[in-house]
């Protein structure tokens, strides 16, 4: 509030005020002069006759504006060399974007890995023409920075999140045979444990025994040993030979998420290590099934449509230079991930999907394109990764024991929507198999499931993806509808073997 004058004070006005120093409030002291080459003063919005002031990025966009993304921490001044700085920690925004509209497109999955190097994307051009980005990589002690920061006044949350996270995440490159590629992975330990998808490891199902290269962030180079792989969720651990001091990623809880949540995805796709690119959560609890050469025996989903035989799954692993492989692949995986627009391309998978905090939600794994002749399509903001809580345990047992468990309900079901009289959507129990899961719980032939462990089933598929993600003997709730009445079951699942 303005300061208060008595009736009796007389005025004393100068010819040519000098401009007041405050947002509206007399001035105390005489005004200094601009210093020489200064910028004039400036009325800041909303406060006629104010003085101009720096602001902040988000300050500059509004109150409004500023208030969505909530308080900051002061930007930290770069030194007069001009180095690059790290930033501010990421902070939660309050408000999340919105998400972006779009058509329905006739999609294929596309495993985001790189197998052949550039010459899976046209001639080489990426190594030939991007010898930055992936061509070279700096020697130890000399590495290059994780991110470059040209304007801290400017700095936005995207900035922030991505300098939290680039230490956490390594380009992997493989070879075995006559195939080689490249993918990304997350650190878990400091001391060198990375977990990544199985198909990049194995350079999709078609390398057993393959070599495998890592490069941090910062440069440093590592020979990486196999630890396990688990097929069955297409996730793999490798441990990095020599590695100490490294930056683990933290877990995020993926079941907290909401659809329209801020994603980071980092990663090297088409080799360009320390990439960054970012979107939204655009659905949970999204089911998949793609064929895969790596597939144990048996885990196909049972009950598929009629009419869509062998090879004929809309969703597949195209890995350039391995298609004839994936092609003749018999069996399938269900998997349940999240959806996200934010850009992954082919060599992001076993890369980062973070949160705003620059926490781990997910591992990417696939990809949607709407052109299944070319190999060179790219992301159409369609993308897909594996919850972090199905990574945090698949990794941990895989760590402890050389690999993971997985769920089996012992019952054979189809889309409810395929069978007549059906009046809900869910999984139908075609088949319960003598001794199983479901027999053990109540279950039987007829009934339609319709939730599993709090997740929406809509049909076969879903069922299957939700079951293997659990961990084999462990308990689950199953809601189902039988005659028309909907019921609830505890069962403990039997282990996929």
């Amino acid at each position: 509030m303005d300061e208060q004058r008595s009736e009796d004070t007389p005025l004393n006005i100068p010819p040519r005020p000098a401009p007041p120093t405050g947002y509206g409030r007399p001035q105390e002291a005489p005004a200094q002069p601009t210093p020489p080459h200064a910028a004039p003063p400036h009325a800041a919005p909303g406060h006629p006759g104010a003085p101009y002031r720096a602001q902040s990025a988000y300050e500059a966009h509004g109150e409004a504006q500023g208030a969505a993304f909530g308080a900051t921490q002061p930007t930290q001044p770069l030194p007069h060399d001009g180095a690059p700085q790290a930033v501010w920690a990421p902070q939660p925004r309050a408000e999340e974007r919105k998400s972006k509209g779009g058509g329905r497109v006739a999609a294929a999955i596309l495993v985001a890995a790189l197998v052949g190097g550039g010459a899976g994307f046209g001639g080489g051009w990426v190594s030939n023409s991007l010898t930055a980005g992936g061509g070279s990589v700096a020697e130890s002690g000399s590495a290059p920075s994780n991110i470059t920061v040209n304007n801290p006044g400017s700095v936005n949350e995207a900035t922030a999140v991505a300098t939290e996270v680039l230490p956490s995440v390594v380009t992997i490159e493989v070879a075995g045979g006559q195939s080689s590629g490249s993918g990304s992975g997350v650190v878990i330990s400091e001391d060198g444990y990375v977990v990544t998808n199985t198909h990049v490891v194995t350079l999709g199902g078609t390398a057993a025994d393959a070599t495998v290269r890592v490069t941090a962030s910062d440069g440093r180079i590592y020979d990486a040993t196999i630890v396990g792989t688990d097929p069955t969720y297409d996730l793999a651990v490798i441990k990095l030979e020599g590695a100490s001091g490294l930056t683990p990623i933290e877990f995020a809880d993926s079941s907290k998420l909401n659809v329209g949540a801020t994603t980071v995805a980092v990663g090297a796709p088409l080799g360009l290590a320390n990439t960054v690119t970012t979107g939204i959560v655009s659905a949970l609890n999204r089911s998949i099934e793609i064929a895969s050469a790596a597939a144990p025996e048996g885990d196909s989903v049972e009950g598929e449509d009629e009419g869509q035989g062998e090879g004929s799954s809309p969703w597949f692993f195209d890995i350039p230079g391995q298609e004839d492989q994936q092609a003749q692949a018999s069996e399938s995986i269900a998997i349940s991930v999240i959806q996200t627009d934010a850009a992954i391309n082919p060599g992001n998978s076993g890369g980062a999907l973070v949160d705003s905090e620059g926490k781990l939600i997910g591992v990417n794994v696939a990809i949607a394109t709407a052109d299944q002749s070319s190999s060179e399509s790219g992301s159409i903001g369609v993308g897909f990764a594996i919850p972090s809580n199905v990574v945090e345990r698949v990794a941990n047992e895989i760590i402890e024991n050389g690999t993971a468990t997985h769920g089996l309900l012992g019952a054979s079901v189809q889309p409810s929507s395929q069978v007549e009289g059906a009046t809900i959507t869910g999984a139908y129990i075609a088949e319960v198999v003598e001794g199983g899961a479901a027999e053990a719980a109540g279950l039987q032939e007829g009934d339609i499931v319709t939730r599993f462990n709090g997740a929406k089933i809509n049909d076969a598929v879903d069922l299957t993806a939700q079951v293997r993600a659990a961990a084999g003997g462990s308990e689950a709730e199953v809601v189902y509808v039988r005659d028309g009445e909907e019921h609830t079951a505890t069962v403990k699942l039997g282990t996929l073997e």
